[in-house]
Protein backbone atom coordinates (compact mmCIF):
# COMPACT_ATOMS: atom_id res chain seq x y z
CA UNK A 1 0.00 0.00 0.00
CA UNK A 2 2.71 2.84 0.66
CA UNK A 3 4.23 1.54 -2.56
CA UNK A 4 1.43 2.18 -4.23
CA UNK A 5 1.06 5.87 -2.93
CA UNK A 6 4.61 7.00 -3.40
CA UNK A 7 4.28 5.88 -6.83
CA UNK A 8 1.52 8.42 -6.85
CA UNK A 9 3.13 11.37 -5.44
CA UNK A 10 6.26 10.52 -7.83
CA UNK A 11 3.66 10.46 -10.51
CA UNK A 12 2.13 13.90 -9.89
CA UNK A 13 5.11 15.40 -9.17
CA UNK A 14 7.04 14.52 -12.68
CA UNK A 15 3.28 15.48 -14.47
CA UNK A 16 3.48 19.22 -12.49
CA UNK A 17 7.20 20.10 -12.88
CA UNK A 18 6.64 21.02 -16.66
CA UNK A 19 3.64 23.13 -15.74
CA UNK A 20 5.36 25.04 -12.93
CA UNK A 21 8.37 25.67 -15.65
CA UNK A 22 6.45 26.82 -18.08
CA UNK A 23 4.84 28.97 -15.52
CA UNK A 24 7.80 30.37 -14.82
CA UNK A 25 8.79 31.97 -18.37
CA UNK A 26 5.27 32.65 -19.22
CA UNK A 27 4.92 34.96 -16.08
CA UNK A 28 4.70 37.77 -17.68
CA UNK A 29 1.91 36.86 -19.43
CA UNK A 30 -1.31 34.84 -19.31
CA UNK A 31 -3.58 33.05 -21.72
CA UNK A 32 -7.60 33.27 -21.27
CA UNK A 33 -9.23 30.89 -23.59
CA UNK A 34 -13.43 31.06 -24.19
CA UNK A 35 -15.53 28.79 -25.43
CA UNK A 36 -17.92 30.55 -27.94
CA UNK A 37 -21.17 28.79 -29.73
CA UNK A 38 -22.18 29.77 -32.65
CA UNK A 39 -24.40 29.14 -35.38
CA UNK A 40 -27.93 27.04 -35.70
CA UNK A 41 -25.97 23.67 -34.99
CA UNK A 42 -23.93 24.81 -31.91
CA UNK A 43 -20.73 25.37 -33.66
CA UNK A 44 -17.98 25.83 -31.63
CA UNK A 45 -15.02 28.06 -31.51
CA UNK A 46 -12.63 28.19 -28.71
CA UNK A 47 -10.40 31.53 -28.96
CA UNK A 48 -7.19 32.14 -26.96
CA UNK A 49 -6.39 35.51 -25.89
CA UNK A 50 -2.67 36.86 -24.22
CA UNK A 51 -3.26 39.21 -21.85
CA UNK A 52 0.29 40.82 -20.72
CA UNK A 53 0.74 41.97 -17.36
CA UNK A 54 1.64 45.86 -17.26
CA UNK A 55 4.96 46.51 -15.44
CA UNK A 56 2.46 49.27 -13.34
CA UNK A 57 2.91 48.88 -9.31
CA UNK A 58 -0.17 49.50 -7.62
CA UNK A 59 0.57 51.03 -4.70
CA UNK A 60 -2.04 51.09 -1.46
CA UNK A 61 -2.20 53.54 1.76
CA UNK A 62 -0.05 51.39 4.39
CA UNK A 63 2.49 49.46 2.53
CA UNK A 64 5.62 50.07 2.43
CA UNK A 65 7.00 52.20 -0.74
CA UNK A 66 10.16 50.90 -2.62
CA UNK A 67 11.53 53.17 -5.89
CA UNK A 68 12.83 49.79 -7.51
CA UNK A 69 9.47 49.00 -8.20
CA UNK A 70 8.53 52.66 -8.97
CA UNK A 71 7.95 53.35 -12.54
CA UNK A 72 9.56 56.68 -13.27
CA UNK A 73 10.24 57.76 -10.11
CA UNK A 74 10.72 61.67 -8.98
CA UNK A 75 10.45 63.16 -6.11
CA UNK A 76 7.65 66.04 -6.85
CA UNK A 77 8.75 69.49 -5.40
CA UNK A 78 6.15 71.53 -7.20
CA UNK A 79 2.76 69.99 -5.96
CA UNK A 80 0.79 72.87 -6.45
CA UNK A 81 1.49 72.70 -10.24
CA UNK A 82 -0.24 69.45 -10.39
CA UNK A 83 -2.59 70.05 -7.67
CA UNK A 84 -1.94 68.60 -4.79
CA UNK A 85 -2.58 69.27 -1.36
CA UNK A 86 1.26 70.26 0.72
CA UNK A 87 2.75 67.62 2.23
CA UNK A 88 2.53 67.08 6.18
CA UNK A 89 5.54 67.45 7.89
CA UNK A 90 8.18 64.47 7.28
CA UNK A 91 6.43 63.39 4.31
CA UNK A 92 6.76 64.12 0.56
CA UNK A 93 5.09 63.40 -2.76
CA UNK A 94 6.72 61.07 -4.91
CA UNK A 95 5.35 60.12 -8.38
CA UNK A 96 5.34 56.54 -9.98
CA UNK A 97 4.24 56.68 -13.37
CA UNK A 98 0.93 58.43 -13.48
CA UNK A 99 0.39 58.43 -9.65
CA UNK A 100 1.54 60.97 -6.87
CA UNK A 101 2.15 58.95 -3.82
CA UNK A 102 2.61 60.65 -0.35
CA UNK A 103 5.28 58.86 1.65
CA UNK A 104 6.88 59.01 4.95
CA UNK A 105 10.21 60.13 4.41
CA UNK A 106 11.80 57.82 7.58
CA UNK A 107 9.62 54.76 7.21
CA UNK A 108 8.70 54.74 3.35
CA UNK A 109 5.12 54.04 4.84
CA UNK A 110 2.38 55.14 2.27
CA UNK A 111 0.13 58.06 3.52
CA UNK A 112 -1.73 58.64 0.39
CA UNK A 113 -2.20 57.44 -3.48
CA UNK A 114 -3.60 59.60 -6.02
CA UNK A 115 -4.21 57.78 -9.09
CA UNK A 116 -3.66 58.97 -12.78
CA UNK A 117 -2.66 62.88 -10.78
CA UNK A 118 0.43 63.21 -13.64
CA UNK A 119 -0.23 63.32 -16.48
Amino acid sequence: MFKKILMGLAATAMTASPMVASQAQAAHQREVRQVVKHGPHGRTVTRTTVVRKDNHRRWAKGQRFDRRYATNYRVIDNYRGYRLNAPPRGYRWVRSGNDAVLIAITSGIIGAVVAGALR
